[in-house]
This record gives structure tokens, C-alpha cells and sequence, in this order.
């Protein structure tokens, strides 16, 4: 009974998740989220799963997530451990791996992995803090800790530890700063984030084209004789070419 009314009121708070975090659910009923939200359906059925497979239920956990990622796209292993208030945005290609551990209140869009790496046993899935938002199609492999409220930008592939309160892009995954503050809230701007490796080729562009100015006036200056005059135009070479042409 104890392990039904957790599970219950984990639901509640999934259901509550979702309409807080999905500006589409605004007005819509708990019934009709829990019948049309595929990343809820997911997680409902995850929950049971995993109670299933708590309580020593043999074969059942593993049906119900292969009948939830058969209906919904996601793929949660029944051992997974996840906490209140998380919300799934759309859900299709999302992958929770079995060692994974998720705190309170996280966000995940759809085409996240939450992967391993290799064949080792034991813990090799990521374990992320508390309110933590992952970007639609990161990857996020290998036994690796996402510190409290953290931002993984889309598309990231994060193999290393995510200090706190950090935004990562990239790949590999560079923690990076929005306009020298930590993003806010799950609503963040996914679509601007900035690109450390396009800044620094932006900064040597800038530092060759500099360079390539002060040549061109160093060879303008020593085209010029003693008297001011212009020194002489090349003119074409004729005969044979050096290249053996």
C-alpha cells in the first residue's frame, strides 16, 4: 500500500510538472494529460514498472517498458531511479539507461540519451542533480554527474562531469556562460546559446585578417623607392615553367 500511494502521488506531481513546464498544457485537464502526453504516459508507466521491480516482480517491469516504448518512443530501463516533478517534452527518442539516476524537478526534450559507454558493468549511466533542463538531442554517456541546475544545450554530447548552476555546449560539451550569467528557468533560449569553438575561430579569423593588414602596408611602403616613386610592375614570366609545365 505504501509503494501505491508513492507511486500515486509521484504521478500527481508528473501531471503538475507538465502543465507547469509545457505551454501547450496550460488549461488542459490531468485526464487528458495522462491520456495524450506521450513523455507522461512514459513516466507512468515507468513508475509502476519500477515498483513492480522493487518489490521482486519478476518478468512484468520489463514488459511494461517495452510496451511503453512501443507506444510512446521512450525507452526507460524499469531500474532507473527517478525523482518528483520530472517532465518529458514530447518524449520521442528519449533513452533512460538502467544505472541512470535523475533528482527533483528535470527537464528533458525529446532525442535525449541518457547513455553508457562501453560494456562495463556496474554504475555507467549519468546521475543528474536536481532541477537540471537537457536540450533537445544531447547525449549525456558514461557514469558521469550533472551538477543542480545545470543546462545541456541541444545537440551537446557531454562526456564529463557538469559543474552546478553551469550551461554546457558542444561537442565534447564546453560549460559556458549566457551573457555572463547561469540561463534561467527550463523556458531557456536553446536556440542562442553561445558556441566557444566558433568564438575562438572567429577571434583568429579576426587576429589573421589584422595581420594580413599590416602585411599589406609593410609591402606597400617597400614598394616605393627612396624618391617616393612606385617600384617596378612584375611583369609575366615566359619560357619554361619551374614546375616542369
Amino acid at each position: 500500500m505504501n509503494a501505491l500511494a508513492r507511486v500515486l502521488h509521484e504521478i500527481k506531481a508528473d501531471v503538475a510538472a507538465a502543465r507547469d513546464r509545457d505551454p501547450a498544457a496550460q488549461g488542459v485537464s490531468a485526464v487528458e494529460i495522462l491520456f495524450s502526453w506521450a513523455g507522461v504516459q512514459a513516466l507512468l508507466a515507468h513508475r509502476v514498472a519500477h515498483a513492480l521491480r522493487a518489490a521482486g516482480v519478476p518478468m512484468a517491469p520489463r514488459v511494461i517498458a517495452y510496451l511503453a516504448r512501443s507506444v510512446t518512443g521512450v525507452e526507460i530501463h524499469p531500474a532507473a531511479r527517478i525523482g518528483g516533478e520530472f517532465f518529458i517534452d514530447h518524449g520521442s527518442g528519449v533513452v533512460i539507461g538502467e544505472t541512470a539516476e535523475i533528482g527533483e524537478r528535470v527537464t528533458l526534450y525529446q532525442g535525449v540519451t541518457l547513455g553508457g559507454t562501453g560494456f562495463q558493468r556496474g554504475k555507467r549511466h549519468p546521475t543528474l542533480g536536481d532541477n537540471v533542463t537537457v536540450g533537445s538531442g544531447a547525449k549525456l554517456l558514461g557514469p558521469i554527474a550533472v551538477g543542480d541546475g545545470a543546462k545541456i544545450g541541444a545537440n551537446t554530447v557531454v562526456v564529463e562531469d557538469v559543474p552546478p548552476s553551469s550551461t554546457v555546449v558542444g561537442n565534447p560539451g564546453h560549460p559556458v556562460k549566457v551573457e555572463g550569467r547561469p540561463v534561467q528557468g527550463p523556458d531557456a533560449d536553446w536556440i542562442h546559446l553561445p558556441d566557444p569553438i566558433a568564438d575562438a575561430i572567429k577571434s583568429l579569423s579576426a587576429r589573421i585578417a589584422e595581420v594580413e593588414r599590416r602585411l599589406a602596408e609593410l609591402d606597400g611602403g617597400a614598394g616605393e623607392d627612396a624618391e617616393g616613386n612606385e617600384g617596378s610592375e612584375l611583369r609575366t614570366r615566359t619560357g619554361r615553367s619551374s614546375a616542369g609545365g
